[in-house]
C-alpha cells in the first residue's frame, strides 16, 4: 500500500500554488483537499505578506484563532483582499451596531461572507429595513438578536423578499409589535419565497384562525417551525390520551405555541395533569399553556409544597393548581412558604427537593 507521504506528494504535485497551500494547511489546519481547492483558486498569490497581514488585522478586532480559521474556511478571499478598504469598513460597521469583543468574532466566524459584501449597496440598506421593522431600540439588542439567529443579511434573496414578506404579513393583520416579535423569534419566515409564506398563512387560516385575531401570528410562527408529519405526530400524542382531532384543533387555535414543545414533554405533562392531578381533558384544552411549564422546575416542586401544606392542614381551602403554577417565584414563596414561619424550612426542602441554605 502506498504511504501517506506518497498521496501527499501527489496532491502537492497538483497544487498550482504550493506555498499558499502549505500556509493554509499549517496555519489554519484546513484539510489538504480544501486547502488545495483554495490555493488553486487563488493561484496568482505568490507571497504570504497579504494573508498574514489580514490575519493580524482580524486578530486586532478580537477574532480568535478558531474564529479566523472558520471564517477563512468559508470565505478564503478575506485573506487576499485589501483589508483596509474591504474588511475594515465592515468590521467597524458591525461594531457600531453593537457587536464587540468575542461577540463580534463569533458573529463574523459564522457570517464571514458579509466581509466581502457591498457595505453601501447590500449591508446598510438591509440593516435599515430590519431596523424599521423592529422599531426603535437604542442599543440594537433586537437587531443583534435577529442577525445572530438568521443569515438573512447574507442571503442573496433578502433584498427581494424581506420587505415584500413583511408587507404581505401586514396585509394579513400581523402589524406593529406582532410583526417585530415574529421577526425576532422566526426571522427565517421573512426570507421565504412569497409563495411559501402564503402557503403557511393559508394553512393557518384553514385551521380556523382569522386575520382579525391576534392569535394568527402565533399560528404562523408555529406552523413555520413544524413539518406536517411532526404536527400529525403531536396530535397523535393527544389522541393516545383520548383527545379527538377536533379537540386537538381547538387546543391548537387556543395555544399554538404548545405544539412547538417536544412530544416527550407533551406526554409527560398530560400524564401529570390527567393522572396525578385528575384534570379533565376539557380543562387542558382551555388551558393548554400549563403543559408548557417546566416539570422539574415548576410543576412538580409546587405540587410537592401543596401536598405538604395539605398534610399539615395549613390551608383553609385547596387553591387552584392552575393558578398556583402561574405565580411568579417571589409570589409563590411568599404565599405558600414564607408566611408559614414554623414550617417554612420543611416547605422549602419540599420545594427544592433537597436540603438548601435556610437563608
Amino acid at each position: 500500500m502506498p504511504s501517506p507521504s506518497f498521496f501527499s506528494s501527489l496532491i502537492h504535485s497538483d497544487a498550482r500554488n504550493p506555498c499558499f497551500l502549505n500556509y493554509l494547511i499549517e496555519s489554519f489546519k484546513l484539510s489538504t483537499s480544501r486547502a488545495l481547492t483554495i490555493s488553486n483558486r487563488f493561484h496568482w498569490v505568490k507571497t504570504l505578506e497579504k494573508p498574514r497581514s489580514a490575519v493580524q488585522f482580524l486578530k486586532h478586532f478580537g477574532l480568535s484563532d478558531s474564529q479566523i480559521r472558520s471564517a477563512i474556511n468559508s470565505t478564503p478571499q478575506i485573506l487576499i483582499v485589501d483589508f483596509e478598504k474591504t474588511l475594515k469598513p465592515k468590521l467597524h460597521f458591525f461594531q457600531e451596531l453593537g457587536f464587540t469583543g468575542s461577540h463580534l468574532g463569533k458573529f463574523i466566524s459564522t457570517n464571514s461572507s458579509l466581509l466581502t459584501s457591498s457595505l453601501e449597496n447590500k449591508l446598510k440598506p438591509r440593516i435599515k429595513i430590519l431596523k424599521k421593522l423592529l422599531g426603535s431600540n437604542a442599543k440594537n439588542e433586537d437587531l443583534i438578536k435577529v442577525l445572530c439567529r438568521s443569515k438573512m443579511i447574507a442571503d442573496k434573496y433578502t433584498d427581494s423578499r424581506l420587505l415584500s414578506n413583511a408587507l404581505y404579513l401586514q396585509s394579513c393583520g400581523v402589524v406593529g409589535s406582532q410583526l417585530s416579535t415574529l421577526l425576532k423569534r422566526q426571522p427565517q419566515i421573512f426570507t421565504l419565497p412569497e409563495s411559501g409564506l402564503r402557503e403557511i398563512v393559508n394553512k393557518v387560516l384553514e385551521m380556523g384562525f382569522s386575520t382579525r385575531s391576534r392569535m394568527l401570528v402565533h399560528g404562523i410562527h408555529t406552523l413555520s417551525c413544524l413539518r406536517k408529519e411532526t404536527l400529525v405526530r403531536k396530535f397523535g400524542v393527544f389522541g393516545s390520551f383520548g383527545f379527538s382531532e377536533a379537540e386537538c384543533m381547538d387546543m391548537f387555535r387556543r395555544t399554538p405555541s404548545l405544539f412547538r414543545a417536544s412530544e416527550e414533554k407533551l406526554r409527560l405533562g398530560i400524564v401529570f395533569f390527567m393522572d396525578t392531578l385528575k384534570y379533565d381533558k376539557t380543562l387542558l384544552i382551555r388551558k393548554g399553556s400549563c403543559l408548557m411549564l417546566s416539570m422539574e422546575g415548576r410543576l412538580i416542586p409546587r405540587y410537592r409544597v401543596l401536598q405538604l401544606l395539605k398534610v399539615k392542614r395549613l390551608l383553609k381551602k385547596d387553591p387552584s393548581f392552575d393558578n398556583v403554577v402561574r405565580l411568579s417565584e417571589d409570589e409563590f414563596l411568599e404565599k405558600f412558604i414564607s408566611r408559614f414561619a414554623d414550617d417554612a424550612f420543611d416547605l422549602l426542602v419540599a420545594y427544592k427537593g433537597h436540603l438548601t441554605d435556610s437563608s
